[in-house]
């Protein structure tokens, strides 16, 4: 038998007892999955911007970015879907050329009915008494006041002649997002304008620009992170994940290896989202479509829904995603909702969709923008985000086996006679570790098919380089039940 030593030298002529410690067979595949949100902060935030920070806490967030910025409220949504989870985050600061968006809701009459405005800024809501017979402009100045005072909230207010003008806390087209209304819950829950006060409401409007993601990107460096979050769904700043994700130079790239996905979210109607949508064709984003009265800003949408991916991805890769809750997330009014005709064809268009019900936003679907080949021909070999985590796991964990294993072991053709117990393997060796491996998987739910994957394996020495090996990797993804059909054949009688 042939002791693999690694550090016990042959000769050594010293009396008596020598041991070397050697972990190669007793490792197993773990893997830690890391989120990374990128989001705007504000100048009051003590973080500086374009450097990857651990921020477990929302409380150290909003002391990093700025309370009621974007990236401190991202990350507050972010840990109501996901408690638990490695969270770091890459601050940005406002564009150079960017302008504020501003909105108001214009208070006219007078009251003649005590009563309560409900006024919200994105899902915030922000009550204020009103007394019979208070004047517009008393009611403006009560509830510019309070939304002042909710320093959260993205909007700092002031209040002239009845009307409350809002300016948005950063700089950027994202300001407009801010969606503003009044009454969200209506009548029914209790929210009524009181009598003898009209309010208008201005939307959010004259924001300008996106920050560039270009020096963030680079401070990511080799880093891993499963989960890419942040709110930008312009061109400019998806063609520049889609370079930095690809699969030839990118993070998916032979000999980076570094793998994630990238999730986003874009407001609009129905027919504005299926024309952005088939304008992408990136395996590695996911764009979450937004009705247009769903309360919350874009940016907290992509943090709840890339959340919920991250809890369920983490526990199982080839789960389904569908049904997971956006905790944090208000629904649009029913008649906003894209109907099942229109989901089908976002879905069909390289927009990810989601359905409420029983009041809650979840999940419907969380599909890449990947739609057609090389070719221009429809493929949906990368439809769903599902598939992206899957093989990520996957090539992730026969890098494992294999670097723990066989780190400085000689490779030898096959029918090699040499002692058991040697540091050597030849191609029969690692065809062997494969296929046991593969199995494994197979019984954690990851691959199927044990039988077709062997008889498609291949591990062969390189004809050119004697001391590599070259294998023929087929792996069998395990599918996800995403439609149930059935024909209700009915009798009469039997």
């Amino acid at each position: 038998m042939t002791v693999p030593f690694s550090n016990i030298p042959a000769n050594v002529r010293v009396p008596l007892f020598y041991a070397e410690v050697d972990n190669s067979q007793a490792g197993y595949f773990s893997q830690t999955v890391r989120t990374l949100l990128i989001g705007q902060k504000l100048a009051a935030g003590t973080g500086v911007a374009n450097v990857p920070q651990l921020v477990s806490r929302t409380d150290q967030a909003k002391d990093l970015f700025g309370v009621g910025s974007m990236l401190a409220r991202m990350h507050e949504i972010y840990r109501l879907g996901d408690s638990f989870g490695e969270l770091w985050c890459i601050a940005l600061d406002d564009p150079a050329a960017g302008v504020t968006a501003t909105g108001s809701f214009a208070i006219t009459g007078t009251a003649t009915k005590a009563g309560t405005v409900s006024a919200y800024i994105g899902e915030d809501r922000v009550q204020v008494a009103v007394a019979a017979s208070d004047a517009a402009a008393t009611v403006a100045t009560a509830l510019a006041a309070a939304i002042n005072a909710d320093v959260d909230l993205p909007v700092t207010a002031a209040a002239a002649t009845g009307t409350v003008t809002l300016t948005a806390k950063h700089k950027g087209a994202l300001g407009n997002d801010i969606l503003l209304q009044t009454n969200y819950l209506g009548a029914q829950g209790g929210e009524v304008t009181p009598a003898g006060l009209t309010i208008a409401v201005t939307a959010m409007s004259g924001g300008t620009a996106a920050p560039s993601l270009t020096a963030a990107i680079a401070a990511m460096g080799d880093d891993e992170y499963d989960f890419i979050i942040q709110p930008y769904a312009d061109t400019t700043n998806l063609d520049l994940f889609r370079t930095t994700m690809n699969d030839t130079t990118g993070r998916w790239s032979w000999n980076r290896q570094i793998y994630g996905h990238m999730y986003t979210a874009l407001r609009g109607t129905f027919s504005a989202l299926q024309t952005a949508g088939v304008a992408r064709n990136d395996q590695h984003a996911t764009i979450a479509g937004v009705s247009t009265l769903v309360p919350n800003p874009v940016w907290e949408y992509a943090a709840a829904y890339g959340a919920r991916n991250a809890v369920f991805i983490a526990a199982d890769p080839a789960r389904p995603t569908q049904t997971g809750e956006l905790t944090g997330i208000l629904p649009a009014p029913a008649s906003n909702r894209f109907i099942q005709t229109e989901r089908q064809t976002l879905l069909s268009s390289g927009i990810a969709t989601s359905v409420v019900s029983g009041g809650v936003v979840r999940i419907e679907r969380a599909i890449t923008t990947y739609q057609k080949n090389a070719w221009n021909q429809p493929d949906p070999s990368y439809l769903d985000s599902e598939t992206m985590h899957q093989l990520a796991a996957i090539i992730r964990r026969l890098r494992s086996v294999i670097t723990t294993k066989y780190p400085r072991h000689k490779l030898a053709d096959d029918g090699t006679s040499f002692g058991a117990g040697a540091a050597i393997v030849t191609p029969s060796v690692i065809r062997g570790e494969l296929a046991s491996e593969y199995a494994a998987m197979e019984d954690e739910g990851l691959v199927e098919n044990a039988k077709a994957f062997a008889d498609n394996l291949i591990v062969e020495r390189n004809a050119d380089d004697p001391n590599r090996l070259d294998v023929l990797f087929p792996p069998d993804l395990v599918n996800q039940l995403r439609v149930f059909a059935v024909l209700a054949q009915f009798r009469l009688q039997y």
